[in-house]
């Protein structure tokens, strides 16, 4: 099973390119300071990885 980690939106999308805000609301960012508990797949890490500038990563033990 993959590892669960947290991701706070901590930057604002506004004035980014629209792929970036589209990225953001997939992973379910929609408000500044919102945070999202999702497992570490390869598809959400690289997902994170386009937006790595506007986010904050905590790995959590899953509970």
């Amino acid at each position: 099973m993959a590892q669960m980690i947290k991701v706070k939106l901590v930057r604002s999308p506004i004035g980014h390119p629209q792929k970036h805000r589209r990225i953001l609301k997939a992973l379910g960012l929609t408000k500044l300071h919102k945070t999202r508990q999702l497992y570490a797949t390869p598809t959400v890490l690289g997902a994170i990885r386009k937006v790595i500038h506007f986010v904050e990563l905590e790995v959590t033990d899953g509970k």
